[in-house]
């Protein structure tokens, strides 16, 4: 992945209480320790993710890095550890899509274009956009690119896709197909 992010440093583990025993007894869903080892194993991969869906860099790390806040605030109602991964993958996919409408307001409500000046973010990004995959991508509808980004570059099955987007299972198959087919029209393969 061409985004790179500092990863946070290890947290001393604590000596626990007589009253830190009552309180883990009442609190179920994700503790802070596997929020935190989720966040050292998958953050670049979640930053890619959200590299995929939007289109620059500082944009991407702030998503992700929100994501991760929301699934801090309310991990007593994941329950199942195991699903907190899936969890933080459709928070990555809706704050992308939030994102997105923002910018595009903003470019409606504004009255003349920004100048063009490239930053360092923008560079890095560049780097990417030399890619003809990600540059026919860009060209797909944002449904059918949702569908291959998680589909293929998160390695994620039919069955997981669907319920993070929240779609059924024959939606998922259908974009995924009509994705592959623009991509190979964008690209000049042969059909």
């Amino acid at each position: 992945m061409p985004v790179i992010a500092p990863m946070p440093a290890a947290r001393p583990a604590r000596i626990p209480s007589q009253r830190d025993g009552a309180d883990d007894t009442v609190a179920a869903g994700t503790t802070v320790d596997h929020l935190t080892e989720t966040y050292r194993a998958h953050y670049r991969s979640l930053l890619g993710l959200a590299a995929l869906l939007l289109d620059d860099t500082a944009s991407c790390e702030d998503v992700v890095q929100e994501a991760f806040i929301r699934v801090h605030s309310a991990r007593k109602r994941v329950r199942d550890p195991e699903k907190t991964l899936a969890y933080l993958r459709q928070t990555v996919v809706n704050l992308s899509r939030s994102a997105l409408r923002r910018r595009i307001l903003g470019l409606k409500l504004l009255s003349k274009p920004m100048p063009d000046m490239a930053s360092a973010e923008e560079g890095a990004y560049d780097q990417l956009e030399r890619d003809s995959l990600i540059k026919a991508m860009k060209g797909l509808q944002r449904r059918q690119r949702e569908v291959l980004v998680l589909r293929y570059f998160a390695d994620m099955t039919e069955a997981q896709v669907a319920e993070t987007l929240g779609i059924s299972l024959g939606s998922v198959k259908a974009y995924g197909s009509r994705g592959i087919a623009a991509l190979r029209l964008a690209m000049g393969a042969p059909a």
